[in-house]
């Protein structure tokens, strides 16, 4: 007499898991980070149980500080930062620096997109990008006197995770795309 073998998930309902999931970070449930992390865990689940405990604790209702959407940084002779918990509902950002410094972090972002593009330009200044590990990232542009730098971790891409575009001119900057692993939290 042996003990049951716990069924394993098809691959049907880890889609289907995979779903719920970016649906919730389009809600506001979750963050980008969030996302990637417990998506990585639904195609990492042996059993059933390790499946369902993915969804288990997601909350009902969005967050505070996900209301606020972005659709574009502006930056002139100064310093701006957008991090927390914040949403973009059209998968389009838009970003224009000139003479300063914009940090844009990725890994509280809620959305449903498929695809984040983030556009514009950034003319003697600075921009650096953080996103989460396990995403797909893809840098292109025209840059003149300008250095850009791509950093992401030599991890797998989470399958459901959305693709980043970052499609920016620069003139006299500096790029930086970097990649950081989930922040552990109590």
């Amino acid at each position: 007499m042996g003990f049951p073998v716990p069924a394993v998930p098809s691959d049907g309902e880890r889609e289907r898991v995979a779903e719920l999931l970016q649906q919730a970070c389009g809600e506001g449930r979750l963050t980008l980070e969030e996302f990637s992390v417990r998506v990585g865990e639904v195609w990492a689940a042996e059993s059933d149980a390790e499946l369902a405990r993915v969804t288990a604790s997601l909350a009902p209702t969005p967050l505070v500080g996900t209301s606020h959407t972005v659709e574009k940084v502006i930056t002139v002779f100064s310093n701006t930062k957008r991090r927390g918990r914040w949403r973009l509902r059209s998968g389009r950002l838009g970003t224009y620096t000139v003479f300063g410094s914009t940090n844009i972090d990725l890994r509280d972002l809620a959305t449903g997109a498929d695809v984040i593009e983030i556009t514009g330009s950034c003319v003697f200044g600075e921009l650096k990008i953080l996103v989460p590990e396990g995403v797909e990232v893809d840098v292109t542009g025209l840059r003149a006197f300008s250095n850009q730098e791509t950093r992401l971790a030599p991890v797998p891409r989470l399958p459901g995770t959305p693709e980043i575009r970052v499609r920016v001119t620069t003139w006299f900057s500096n790029v930086e795309v970097l990649s950081k692993p989930a922040a552990r939290k109590a």
